[in-house]
């Protein structure tokens, strides 16, 4: 593993090397680690709580595996593709169900139980087990997603290959991501929480927790257990006052709830739609 990790070091340092087979032996090599799951671009910390570590050189590896792949026509059925990252084998010994025309491409790792309808999971992207990826949904390069998650119909999940080190975006644990929400620029939502329908969050987006006598207010981080709504507030600028979005925590996630109800209904205890 580490002269792998120090043949793609090496490489993204000077291209020149891409000319080598040592070195572009290394970059296949550590996406087919990650297409294994062996390895993974970013994980949780011991301290719980605790932010994510990234692993910068398996972010690098895959920019490099763009450079040392060749473009290739893959045929399936009626279907012809043309790129340089194939898509995913074994999904079947995996125990992972992809609906056509679902894709998984090469160099993602999703565990067993995981659910794919006509949606996407990018290169260097990881999905834990029992996860749903519903019709339309995207898993972008490199994000994490975690066990028990459902993304909903037409939902974004941003992908990030540079600069190398930077966060991708995470979704922990047992979270639902409403319809159409967008999350993007390495934002954390922590286990459980709840991010109703056309939720955008990014690394600047204002997440202000409205539920006490004051707002308190969040940036690239979903609490755990929160449920979240679109909202707006106010903004002044040269040409006047206007409304620029931003998400309103407006509720906790109760243990009682989930052992009675589907996620579907903890939103609509709170009023959201999905």
């Amino acid at each position: 593993m580490e002269s792998t990790r120090d043949l793609v070091l090496a490489a993204f340092a000077d291209r020149s090397l891409l000319k080598d087979p040592a070195h572009a032996d290394a970059i296949k090599a550590a996406v087919d680690l990650l297409d294994r799951g062996e390895v993974r671009v970013a994980e949780p910390a011991a301290e719980p709580g605790a932010d994510w570590i990234v692993h910068d050189w398996l972010q690098k590896a895959v920019l490099l595996y763009f450079a040392v792949a060749g473009m290739t026509v893959f045929e399936v059925g009626p279907f012809e593709f043309h790129d340089k990252v194939p898509l995913k084998r074994g999904l079947a010994k995996a125990r992972v169900r992809v609906v056509p025309p679902g894709v998984i491409r090469y160099g993602a790792f999703c565990e067993p139980g995981v659910v794919v309808m006509p949606g996407f999971v990018n290169i260097g992207a990881r999905v834990g087990a029992g996860t749903m990826v519903d019709t339309w949904a995207t898993v972008g390069s490199c994000a994490q997603v975690g066990r028990d998650v459902h993304l909903s119909g037409g939902v974004g999940i941003g992908g990030v290959l540079e600069p190398p080190g930077a966060r991708p975006v995470v979704i922990e644990d047992g979270a639902f991501i409403g319809s159409r929400a967008i999350v993007v620029e390495g934002v954390r939502v922590g286990a459980r929480a709840v991010l109703g329908a056309n939720v955008v969050l990014t690394k600047s987006t204002s997440i202000i927790d409205v539920t006490g006598d004051t707002p308190h207010v969040h940036k690239g981080y979903v609490p755990p257990g929160s449920v979240v709504i679109p909202g707006t507030m106010p903004k002044t600028f040269p040409a006047g006052d206007f409304g620029v979005p931003c998400a309103l925590i407006i509720g906790v996630r109760r243990a009682s709830t989930d052992l009675k109800t589907s996620l579907n209904d903890t939103l609509r205890e709170f009023a959201v739609s999905v």
